[in-house]
């Protein structure tokens, strides 16, 4: 069985696909990497927020959280309530 991914959608609920760039104007992903995102691990997951990372950089839109390294994870559900 594999392991289930943890790190979240960098998704902001701005989803519009930048024409010229190919990029999403809210998490500056590529439309391949939404789409491959739900079947790809954390590996890869996290090689893409490195990646956009650099995109933000790139168009001068950073933040302090830029800076420090990705911890959040995606909360478990045990079922329990």
């Amino acid at each position: 069985m594999a392991k289930r991914a943890t790190v979240i959608s960098p998704c902001i609920g701005v989803c519009i696909l930048d024409p010229r760039s190919g990029q999403c104007a809210g998490c500056f992903r590529t439309a391949a990497e939404i789409q491959a995102w739900p079947g790809d691990d954390d590996e890869r997951r996290l090689e893409v927020l490195e990646e956009l990372k650099a995109r933000r950089r790139a168009a001068g839109l950073t933040s302090p959280a830029d800076s420090r390294p990705r911890r959040r994870q995606r909360r478990q559900t045990t079922g329990k309530q």
